[in-house]
């Protein structure tokens, strides 16, 4: 999409709402909704996902709604996932894609969308979105976790004006330092490690107060699920709970692969939503403006994205997308490498990953924790450690798992011939999905900084070369991301 036309969609996009939908047209009052999001928190971990962690409140939520095996999101990383849901826009074609980023001008957001449907929209907790003229919430908390008070009083003034509502409870947890909650209900010793883990003595003392966090995380939810019970409004309220990207261990925040990616996604609306459900649809983050769009009865204007869920939620139908995309850009992360450009499709039963510059090692905050270090250490004198850490910097040029059989993404499909077609068809639509949001690749990757804030675009990574000495290497990474593996 040429900018004009994309600036000129974007200017539009606030006045779809006009045109009510069949599923809002007659109903006398609007629905609520509110959205909970936690940070760097792998869906594996949750109990009502099999996980260890204890979180009773969403296990809770899960029995009274629908939950969601097959969510993701478009990036692994705080801020272009934040963006990405408020404007149901992919990081790539909004701007926002890279971390620390903003949305290009002219591109709005779920307030701009809502507001004029009568909605009061808030945010309370982490924002990490910019610039504000395009995320005009009313917003709450002081830190980055949900500010109860803010939310207490939002609802009851909602609720006491017959004004529907939509809220965002933004958590910071996860996300480490992990020092909340209470470690010692979990014993290291007993801890069962994902495989594509180092068993070391860190791995398992990090895991332990990464869990606790997630069960504090978990008591945000209860809390904010208590709220809507002591304001009833609860029966009228569409609830989503989420996890947002996977944690900060090795192999889950910062990469295309499930772990990083997928998400947990759990829905309640009594009376609409059937108890106790399971959806095996793929769905995305993307998908959730459009949803609320769909629920209040306007129609999702050209320039969004997703796909609302509703037909989903109400069990007309088990199928949604064929596909979801992601994409990972190392440029101006924190210790990331200068550019190492990921993009990924996945189906039900495939994920391919195109990996633009596997002669680069792959880097970020994660190679200089306490539990990669201990990773490292380890290796010297375990092969399966030294394989895993091997794995985590450096990557082929493409990825191919059968997801279904290798949930893990550990057996490398790629170079298989007998996996040839898959392969190829799951790159064309990729690269149809790239053009499509504009997505050149390299050089997209090497763009990067101009679309953080300016104090970031400004910033250098200290592994960075000098400029004069990175124009070669540039050119190369250009040329080397245009050819086909």
């Amino acid at each position: 999409m040429k900018r004009r036309e994309f600036l000129k969609a974007a200017a539009m996009g606030a006045l779809a709402w006009v045109t009510p939908t069949s599923f809002g047209a007659g109903k006398p009052k609007r629905p609520n909704f509110m959205f909970i999001i936690a940070d760097d928190c792998t869906y594996r971990d949750i109990a009502c996902y099999g996980g260890q962690a204890h979180t009773p409140n969403i296990d809770k939520l899960a029995r009274e709604g629908m939950r969601f095996e097959n969510c993701f999101q478009a990036a692994p990383m705080c801020s272009p996932t934040r963006h990405n849901i408020y404007t149901g826009i992919y990081p790539v074609k909004s701007g926002a894609y890279p971390n620390h980023t903003h949305v290009n001008p002219g591109i709005q957001s779920v307030v701009h969308y809502l507001k004029p449907l009568g909605y009061r929209v808030a945010l309370n907790g982490k924002r990490h979105i910019g610039p504000a003229s395009a995320f005009p919430f009313e917003y709450g908390g002081k830190s980055n976790n949900p500010d109860m008070d803010f939310a207490d009083k939002f609802i009851g003034r909602c609720a006491g004006s017959d004004t529907p509502f939509c809220i965002f409870q933004c958590s910071n947890e996860p996300h480490s330092p992990w020092n909340k909650g209470d470690p010692s209900r979990y014993d290291p010793a007993a801890l069962k490690l994902p495989p594509y883990f180092v068993d070391t003595r860190e791995t398992r003392e990090n895991m332990t107060r990464y869990l606790a966090e997630i069960t504090y995380y978990d008591g945000q939810v209860g809390q904010s699920l208590a709220l809507l019970d002591k304001h009833n409004v609860a029966d009228n309220t569409l609830v989503i709970v989420v996890t947002e990207q996977g944690s900060s261990f090795p192999f889950g925040k910062w990469t295309c692969y499930d772990t990083g990616l997928q998400s947990a996604f759990i829905a309640r609306w009594p009376g609409r939503i059937k108890p106790g459900t399971v959806s095996n649809a793929l769905i995305e983050y993307v998908d959730v403006l459009p949803t609320y769009l769909d629920a209040a009865g306007a129609h999702t204007p050209a320039i969004i994205d997703g796909k609302s869920l509703i037909p989903v939620l109400l069990g007309k139908t088990q199928e949604h997308k064929k596909y979801v995309y992601g994409e990972m850009t190392t440029r101006g992360i924190n210790n990331g490498s200068d550019y190492f450009g990921i993009r990924s499709i996945r189906s039900l039963r495939f994920k391919y990953i195109w990996n633009f510059t596997p002669q680069v090692t792959f880097r970020n905050a994660c190679v200089n924790s306490s539990i990669f270090k201990s990773w490292q250490a380890k290796a010297a004198d375990d092969p399966d450690a030294a394989e895993k850490v091997r794995r985590y910097q450096h990557r082929p040029g493409e990825e191919l798992y059968d997801v279904t059989r290798d949930p893990y993404e550990w057996n490398n499909l790629a170079d298989d011939p007998g996996y040839a077609q898959v392969k190829a068809q799951l790159r064309t639509q990729l690269l149809e999905w790239m053009e499509a949001m504009g997505d050149k690749g390299q050089q997209t990757e090497l763009e990067a900084r101009e679309h953080q804030s300016p104090a970031r675009s400004r910033k250098k990574p200290k592994s960075s070369p000098k400029r004069k000495q990175s124009k070669p290497a540039d050119r190369k990474a250009r040329r080397e991301a245009r050819e086909s593996p």
